[in-house]
């Protein structure tokens, strides 16, 4: 036997949980709880309690400012740990891959790990860095020829939607990157010129010219001739490194041999 509650009305009357707890009326009115508001404004106002006292997530700028904070730290002690240490036990001889640049591959488990390790990051770097351009060569092509259903059609396989004029365009594209890849093996060089020439102004000049504007940061004060310092010793580094780099390309082309690796 269940215990039965009754509720109070406002405007006369009762209502009872019945054996099989369902509410009851025995009477006239709207249901006043115990707080002696009408249920519905009851709820209400609990809920609005409830409201004010979740902790609120924090703002969107300093949830980026921390993580981009955590992310860069991580990242640039990595490579400062890699090149500072690499470059004082093996100067200009250090190689490009330190697991298997000494020309042991033991322990393989490590050395598994590692190239699990590149793999995963490769393919999310390789997303972000076509992604943009498949989408702009295919909104291109669907402005070009709007009325061509090999560019626009859509076929239902499944739960997927497949596009010929899609499949046949990325697929070319990774095809001829792949063998590109294969034919100028100079892995590590490449890799250096272009972080070289992409460094300063991606990671240096426009963020810093963004927060000056955005900042509102007077000319010529202490800020602004700092951070322009931080900008020209940065142009001068990536100078120096983009140099390096053409040497170390003309340095490999001597010894190239196609679909082989000189790295």
């Amino acid at each position: 036997m269940k215990k039965q509650e009754s509720f109070s009305l406002e405007k006369g009357g009762s209502q009872e949980l019945d054996d099989d707890g369902k509410l009851r009326r025995t009477g006239g009115g709207h249901p006043k709880t115990s707080f002696g508001l009408p249920a519905s404004e009851d709820v209400s106002s609990m809920d609005k309690v409830w409201n004010d006292t979740l902790k609120s997530s924090p703002p969107e700028n300093k949830v980026m400012k921390t993580a981009t904070t955590i992310g860069i730290s991580v990242s640039t002690s990595f490579y400062m740990l890699c090149g500072l240490l690499g470059y004082a036990a093996f100067g200009s001889d250090a190689p490009g891959n330190y697991l298997t640049g000494f020309g042991f591959y033991e322990p393989f488990w490590l050395v598994d790990i590692a190239n699990l390790c590149i793999v995963i990051h490769l393919v999310g770097a390789y997303q972000v860095v076509v992604q943009p351009i498949f989408a702009f060569v295919e909104n291109w092509s669907c402005r070009k020829w709007p009325e061509s259903k090999f560019v626009n059609k859509e076929y239902a396989i499944g739960y997927f939607r497949i596009n010929l004029y899609r499949v046949i365009w990325r697929s070319t594209y990774v095809l001829l990157a792949s063998l590109v890849a294969m034919i100028f093996p100079f892995f590590n060089e490449f890799l250096a010129l272009i972080g070289s020439t992409t460094f300063w102004p991606m990671a240096v000049y426009f963020p810093i010219e963004m927060y000056l504007s955005q900042a509102k940061i007077r000319r010529n004060s202490l800020r602004w001739i700092s951070l322009k310092i931080l900008s020209l010793v940065c142009l001068v580094v990536s100078l120096l490194a983009a140099a390096g780099s053409v040497r170390g390309l003309l340095v490999s082309v001597k010894n190239f041999k196609l679909f082989q690796s000189v790295s």
